[in-house]
């Protein structure tokens, strides 16, 4: 499917950038305040002194209007090519290091068309406004929430061009069952988002959910593992992806040494390896669907190839390739795909994905599937 970039980028990419998760057939929902940042490269070399296909060779020099990056990227077929302007980049960056500007809530929308919030961050403005999950957005600003379009309810939420500024302000009117209607007017703060959390399973299982991989990640699922468990689910499920090396650390935490992967970027190898001494003793399980993007994908597959993990669930999407950022003079910035990623066995996830090795099938319940395997394996001596 090809289109132009940025037209693309949204429909593979922007609903991760503003959190949207689109569920065919079943209700649509979307992350006001998204709990992760948009989908990052498998592999990020910095700002390029030079670049691909068609850039010139010091593209610190050149400007290029959106429409021309466009046509540049629709013309050399980059599925993952965009172009994003300099404050769109400033906030992808932002989000890669784990904040992120917003009021602290995420919305839903149901197949009867109302907008509700979901979830509610323990510290943002939304929380100290009392609102909670559950209650109607009924409107935002001065236009009625189940009017608009999932992802323009986001970008309101977010702050729309010339509000996406700590301390702008968004007005919202929420009802709690059926109570009377309040109008609260919000200001957006810088966030932490809550990529890591783990909770305990039945017969000392413990769950660690990792939605995307930005700064930090690495480390919080090694603190969430200080918890007593017996056996681990690592939940992967619509994980967006993010930074390759917070996927590669995250896979040394289990493995003892050896390959995590590799990527080439212009035609040179770049080898990923842990470090020694991780836990290869705790069973493990590793829960996969088809949002299950990127990074995520390179750290299945590691977990895979190594037979350190089964992996349950259903195909991951099929984002292997590897994208490098270029700044324009204008300060916008043109990402080209320049190489793909490889598990240790040399699979590339892209475009097929990577199979589980216990498919949930029949709407079976993934989450009890892997709580089964999960006892198969034993308990850690």
């Amino acid at each position: 499917m090809l289109q132009t970039p940025r037209r693309a980028r949204q429909v593979a990419t922007l609903s991760l950038v503003f959190g949207a998760v689109l569920m065919a057939g079943a209700a649509t929902g979307a992350w006001g305040d998204p709990s992760g940042p948009p989908r990052r490269p498998s592999a990020d070399a910095g700002p390029a002194a030079g670049s691909a296909v068609g850039l010139p060779a010091d593209p610190a020099g050149t400007a290029l209007s959106e429409q021309q990056a466009e046509h540049l990227l629709g013309a050399n077929g980059d599925r993952w090519g965009a172009y994003y302007s300099a404050q769109e980049y400033a906030e992808f960056s932002q989000g890669l290091d784990g904040r992120y500007l917003g009021v602290g809530l995420s919305v839903g929308r149901g197949e009867d068309g109302v907008t509700t919030v979901s979830q509610v961050a323990p510290a943002g403005p939304a929380a100290a406004a009392g609102i909670a999950a559950g209650d109607r957005l009924l409107r935002i600003d001065e236009d009625p929430a189940d009017r608009l379009p999932v992802t323009e309810v986001v970008a309101r939420l977010r702050g729309r061009d010339g509000e996406r500024t700590a301390g702008s302000e968004v007005t919202l009117a929420v009802r709690r069952g059926d109570g009377e209607a309040r109008e609260l007017r919000l200001r957006r703060v810088l966030l932490d988002s809550q990529q890591v959390t783990a909770v305990h399973l039945e017969k000392g299982a413990l769950r660690i959910t990792v939605r995307a991989f930005t700064s930090g990640v690495t480390d919080q699922v090694r603190a969430a593992l200080r918890a007593p468990h017996t056996g681990v689910v690592l939940d992967l499920r619509g994980n967006s992806g993010g930074l390759v090396e917070e996927a590669a650390g995250t896979a040394g935490i289990f493995l003892d040494g050896g390959p995590v992967g590799s990527y080439q970027e212009r035609g040179e190898t770049r080898e990923l390896t842990a470090p020694p001494g991780g836990d290869q003793r705790t069973p493990l399980v590793v829960l996969v669907d088809g949002g299950t993007m990127s990074a995520a994908e390179l750290l299945t597959g590691a977990l895979q190839d190594r037979s350190r993990a089964v992996v349950v669930g259903s195909r991951t999407f099929g984002k292997g390739t590897v994208q490098q950022p270029s700044r324009l003079a204008d300060g916008a910035v043109l990402e080209l795909t320049v190489g793909r990623y490889y598990t240790p066995a040399g699979r590339s996830p892209e475009g097929a994905g990577l199979a589980p090795d216990v498919p949930a099938t029949g709407g079976e319940d993934a989450d009890a599937l892997a709580l089964r395997v999960l006892a198969g394996l034993g308990t850690r001596a």
